[in-house]
């Protein structure tokens, strides 16, 4: 494991995370705005295909967190991650509007982050 990955390994997983997501987010979703025109099964090929660079990154990803971080929190940390690359996904690449159901739903995550991460 490289010295800056030893010392902060959250960080490191963090990082690892927030790219995995960006492949995992366009692997689930980029087909509809791009493939719509197509039969599902190009779309689903498409999309392992990009879905292996987002393991690619995930399971070190997971593996380097793990040393620092509990399963749970490791879990919540995913699940925060998924919303902060989704929404501007959605948003700007996607043309979905901007929902006061984002701001909900990062405040409930707030609330599952205090209650995993304390003491």
């Amino acid at each position: 494991m490289p010295a800056f990955a030893a010392q902060h390994p959250a960080l490191v997983c963090a990082v690892l995370l927030t790219c995995s997501n960006l492949f995992m987010t366009f692997a689930w979703y980029g087909h509809l705005k791009h493939l719509s025109d197509r039969p599902w099964w190009i779309a689903a090929l498409l999309s392992w295909g990009i879905a292996l660079f987002e393991y690619l990154l995930q399971v070190p990803a997971n593996r380097i967190g793990f040393t620092t971080l509990s399963l749970a929190q490791l879990k919540i940390l995913q699940e925060v991650i998924t919303l902060a690359v989704f929404v501007p996904f959605a948003v700007l690449y996607m043309g979905q509007p901007v929902k006061l159901d984002f701001l909900w739903a990062g405040l409930c995550l707030l609330g599952a982050v205090y209650f995993i991460f304390r003491g």
